[in-house]
């Protein structure tokens, strides 16, 4: 029986080692719903979410964890994000998997997004179904459209300022020049040829090496690399495991997946989002120190661009 035991402890060990994963596949996370302690969140907007979604999943959309139109990649209230927290049903404890629809690698910033605010709020036990519901659907799993509800949490959250870079701390690294700044967007943000709408400004931030979002996905896919792929693809960027590093891109979207992949999959051990990047940069009273700023008739031009394609 003390064999027994012992078995059942070292199982129930293993689980819990695993069940903080950041990454998993349908299978795992179909296999971890048998705990009551899980929660799938289906970050999508609700009109899809009512028409499928994994069972026992709760619906919790992707614009109620950022910030307003003005600034979206803004880090909302600590009291509205309590308030997202304990409708869920979350507490410390909770192990929390995070669904996006898997559309493309830019969709998994939204994951990455939300698993980045859960953490700053005090969840440790996080992970992210990795190609989100369309893996889950390739996996042949099924899916409901039965609305979920779950005990509310009194869990009162604290904000981890570890993991967040302001503008002040960007500023400050600009002066040093000790922080690796990581742009996580496109080429064509990061050399100035483009910029977000709400930004004022093309170009990136002073000092900043470029480091695709899209560098950490297998080929044509939605699908994140493993840990060990993830290290090696590292290996070739300018990223420097033992320097403190700031990714970020227009709104904290795309930097949330450079986040994910530096700090879960790699192991950095400081590596900081600054959620309201270049929006947030190029909207200062003052102007900030910035490399890659084309000319003004450049910018007229991409300003037209811009206006033309709405």
């Amino acid at each position: 029986m003390k064999k027994i035991a012992l078995a059942v402890m070292a199982l129930f060990a293993s689980f819990s080692v695993w069940a903080a994963e950041p990454l998993l596949n349908p299978q795992a996370v179909k296999a971890a719903q048998a705990d009551a302690k899980t929660r799938v969140l289906d970050i999508r907007d609700p009109k899809s979410y009512a028409a499928n979604h994994i069972p026992g999943a709760l619906n919790a959309p992707y614009g109620s964890w950022r910030g307003p139109e003005s600034n979206p990649g803004e880090l909302p209230s600590v009291e509205k994000l309590a308030a997202n927290v304990q409708r869920l049903g979350i507490t410390p404890d909770t192990h929390v998997i995070v669904v996006s629809s898997g559309a493309n690698d830019t969709d998994f910033g939204a994951a990455a997004r939300v698993y980045w605010t859960l953490k700053v709020l005090g969840v440790k036990n996080l992970s992210v179904l990795n190609g989100g519901l369309k893996a889950w659907q390739a996996a042949g799993l099924s899916l409901d459209n039965q609305p979920v509800s779950v005990q509310p949490s009194t869990f009162s959250p604290k904000i981890d300022q570890s993991m967040i870079a302001t503008r002040e701390d960007v500023i400050n690294s600009t002066k040093t020049g000790k922080t690796l700044l990581v742009d996580a967007r496109p080429a064509a943000f990061y050399d100035g040829s483009t910029r977000h709408q709400v930004a004022k400004t093309p170009g990136t931030l002073k000092g900043a090496v470029n480091v695709e979002h899209s560098t950490w996905f297998e080929p044509k896919s939605s699908l994140v690399v493993s840990a060990s792929e993830a290290k090696k693809l590292a290996a070739a960027t300018p990223l420097k495991d033992d320097t403190e590093t700031i990714s970020f891109c227009n709104t904290g979207h795309w930097a949330a997946t450079n986040w994910f992949v530096m700090s879960e999959l790699v192991g950095q051990k400081n590596v900081k989002l600054y959620a309201g990047s270049m929006v947030d940069w190029t909207r200062s009273d003052s102007p900030l120190p910035m490399d890659n700023v084309p000319n003004r008739v450049r910018q007229l031009l991409i300003d037209f661009q811009l206006y033309t394609s709405k």
